[in-house]
Formats: structure tokens, C-alpha cells, sequence
């Protein structure tokens, strides 16, 4: 009888001892999966973090890199001044002006525009789309639809430039032969309330319309 006992005492030890080595390894594999898991999730979100860095990144040398061709100028001063400005570039891409900015929003103009004022309103966030004689009338008519359904933006001619069309904005300037060229959407799609412009929202209407 004690023998009996004890080989069922035995047999219950052995029994306890294999359910506690299987609930270790139970444990052991849930510590497994549970980091593994862990791990993915934090190489996910690393992963993706660097992503959206990376996006940012390439979005903000978008914004930064020049048009094609465009000149650029930088410390231009801001001076309100009431005398004419001898300008070193042609049309003027900023630089002191006049206290009261021309209408520039979607403006056309068929007669040349003060650039005292011109150039104020470059400091708006306009762009200032101008053209010269050597501008085939087809292409001044594209230009001037492009203007009326653009905000910020206005026309002029301006005879005293080097090229057929030019497009200019605080500190910035594209030059080019013909209305269709990409570069002239580029050039408007970039710099209208662009990140070169002093005063950002500031009004483009209530100055002069000569």
C-alpha cells in the first residue's frame, strides 16, 4: 500500500513538473513574439518617421531651388521713399519704393506702371509679369489671361528689358521668349505669396491704378 502511495506521489510530481516546463516555455514563446512584435512596430515607426522626414526634406529643396534660369538678388532694401529709384535690374525686383503699391490683384495694365509702386507691390507677395514690343500681340493676349485668373499677379508693359516677357518677384526673375513656356507657370505657381515675400498677406488692392 505505502508503495503504491508513493509511486502516485511520483507520478503527480512528474505530472506538476512537466505542466510547470510547459508553462515556462509558454512564457518564453510569448516574450519571443511579444518582442518581436515590439521590434516591428518600432522599425515601423522609425521606418515611417524618416519617411515623412525625408518627404519634408525633398518638399523644402523643392521650395528652396530656383526656376530655371531665374536670376535672384538679396539684402534689397525696404525704404518708403518719394523720389524716383535708379534700380539696378530691369524691370526692378525690389529694393526702396513708394509707400503706395499699385493694384496687383490679377491686375492688366495696357501703359507702363510706376516701378516705385510696382515694386511695392512685389513686397505684397506679387508677381510682376511685364513684356515689351518684341512680345507678339498672341502672346501678350496669353499672358493677360493667365494674369486675369491668378491672384496676386499683374501685367504692364515695360520696353526697357532685355528679353520678350520677363516675370519678377521680390528678389527673383525669369526671362523668357514666349508665354507658353513651363517655366512662366513654374515661376507663378512658386513665388505668388511665395516664401521670398517680406510682407505676407498684405493686400494687393486699395493702392493706386495709374
Amino acid at each position: 500500500m505505502g508503495s503504491t502511495n508513493k509511486v502516485k506521489a511520483a507520478a503527480r510530481r512528474a505530472r506538476i513538473e512537466e505542466m510547470r516546463r510547459a508553462e515556462q516555455v509558454r512564457e518564453r514563446r510569448n516574450r519571443i513574439v511579444t518582442l518581436a512584435v515590439t521590434t516591428l512596430i518600432l522599425i515601423g515607426l522609425v521606418g515611417g518617421g524618416w519617411y515623412l522626414l525625408d518627404i519634408a526634406e525633398q518638399k523644402e529643396q523643392a521650395e528652396a531651388a530656383p526656376v530655371q534660369g531665374e536670376q535672384t538678388w538679396t539684402e534689397l532694401s525696404r525704404n518708403h521713399v518719394d523720389a524716383r529709384v535708379a534700380y539696378p535690374m530691369s524691370p526692378p525686383a525690389g529694393g526702396n519704393h513708394s509707400q503706395m503699391w499699385v493694384n496687383c490683384d490679377a491686375q492688366v495694365y495696357t501703359k507702363q506702371i510706376p516701378n516705385e509702386s510696382a515694386v511695392h507691390a512685389l513686397e505684397h507677395g506679387a508677381v510682376w509679369v511685364t513684356y515689351n514690343d518684341k512680345a507678339p500681340t498672341a502672346e501678350v493676349s496669353a499672358l493677360s489671361a493667365r494674369v486675369t485668373n491668378t491672384a496676386y499677379s499683374f501685367l504692364s508693359p515695360y520696353q526697357d528689358q532685355s528679353s520678350p516677357i520677363a516675370l519678377t518677384a521680390w528678389g527673383h526673375q525669369l526671362k523668357v521668349d514666349k508665354a507658353s513656356d513651363p517655366r512662366v507657370g513654374e515661376f507663378l505657381d512658386k513665388y505668388v505669396q511665395g516664401r521670398q515675400t517680406p510682407e505676407p498677406g498684405a493686400t494687393c488692392t486699395g493702392g493706386i491704378t495709374p
